[in-house]
């Protein structure tokens, strides 16, 4: 998915938690030396005042910029995007929960990395990748356009969990990534620029039977499927009057989009009953769904519109109720995602970071 903020556009929100006791991180070297591996290990760490669901926080990576990270179906391991190097490529590695050891990157460097997910019996993994389509680095967006995302040209491959048996999914050559496999490993929704707006869609796994599931002018993006593969929650922002879709379709001519404002929408499998379930303010992202398929757990700045202070927030997935608070700390907290026994949450953070610009990931017990 699209970072909605890095680290080091939160640096100077950050603040340091105290480190508590654990393994002291390791530096594996599976990775070539063209590719510097992230630094992993396990260490305990305090939780916040008021994060009172989260229980036995530990971290498992310890520098650099380490995102989106999702679990295999047996909870055992976690694939994500990340770099140890300020100027590299993010990368696409699998590591274990247990005690962050086992680190692997399995996506074909040269290029950038997004998205990954584990299927097929957590044997493949599926990603997105620039390698085929830009080779090296994608050019970072233009600063001069304020906080935009660039859409780099990537598409969808898959490969087996060590990195080998790389497969290419989608050919369009334009943005296309986000995917994430439906809880019967038929299914991939994933969202793409293929037909000139950023859409979602779906497809089989094979990559055969594509079907554009949104057609309103404006961003739809970072669907995830319900457990029970009968509804996706996504982010998007519509632009509600002229100027502002002419503004949203100037940028995407510049393969840029701005982020600063998206609710939560949700909507059937073959893409009716679309619904608006957010209406904060701000923007709010990186939605997944509870295991019970009731909640839906999200980031946001919406206390704090247009900063860096993201938190992680439930809401009823039909948007009833008031919305509840997960974390607290003041830095960066998002990409949030349950095990599917619901024991165990995952999510990239600022927190605790040994320098400004660190994006780490952490695992704690849920406390219901």
């Amino acid at each position: 998915m699209l970072r909605l903020a890095t680290a080091a556009s939160a640096a100077a929100l950050l603040s340091s938690c105290a480190a508590g006791r654990g393994a002291a991180p390791a530096t594996p070297a599976a990775a070539p030396a063209a590719v510097p591996p992230i630094p992993t290990g396990s260490r305990s760490v305090a939780a916040d005042s008021g994060e009172g669901h989260l229980a036995n926080i530990r971290q498992l990576t310890f520098g650099g910029e380490n995102a989106e990270a999702y679990f295999s179906a047996n909870g055992d391991y976690l694939t994500f995007q990340g770099r140890a190097d300020p100027g590299g490529c993010d990368q696409q590695w699998v590591l274990r929960v247990r005690d962050g050891g086992g680190l692997a990157r399995i996506s074909p460097a040269p290029g950038k990395t997004t998205c990954g997910f584990f299927y097929g019996d957590d044997r493949r993994v599926l990603f997105g990748s620039t390698h085929d389509n830009e080779r090296g680095c994608p050019a970072p967006p233009d600063k001069s356009k304020g906080y935009v995302w660039k859409l780099d040209k990537y598409d969808i491959y898959t490969a087996t969990r060590d990195g080998r048996d790389v497969r290419r999914l989608t050919n369009y050559g334009t943005y296309t990534a986000e995917g994430v496999v439906s809880p019967d490993g038929r299914r991939i929704v994933f969202t793409s620029r293929k037909d000139g707006d950023l859409d979602i869609y779906t497809m089989n796994v094979d990559g055969s039977n594509v079907r554009r599931l949104t057609t309103t002018p404006g961003y739809d993006g970072g669907p995830w499927w319900s457990p029970d593969g009968t509804r996706i929650v996504y982010r998007a922002w519509h632009p509600a009057d002229s100027a502002g879709l002419a503004d949203y379709r100037a940028l995407l001519a510049e393969d840029l989009v701005r982020p600063s404002r998206m609710e939560l929408w949700t909507m059937n499998a073959d893409g009716s009953d679309q619904r608006q379930i957010t209406r904060l303010g701000g923007a709010n992202f990186g939605p997944s769904w509870t295991p019970d398929g009731r909640r839906i757990i999200f980031s946001s700045n919406y206390r704090q519109p247009r900063s860096g202070n993201f938190d992680l927030f439930l809401v009823n997935a039909d948007g009833s109720g008031p919305v509840e608070q997960v974390t607290t700390n003041g830095t960066f907290d998002g990409f949030p995602m349950f095990s599917r026994d619901g024991r165990t949450l995952v999510w990239a953070s600022n927190r605790n970071a040994a320098r400004p610009g660190d994006t780490n990931l952490f695992v704690a017990e849920w406390r219901p």
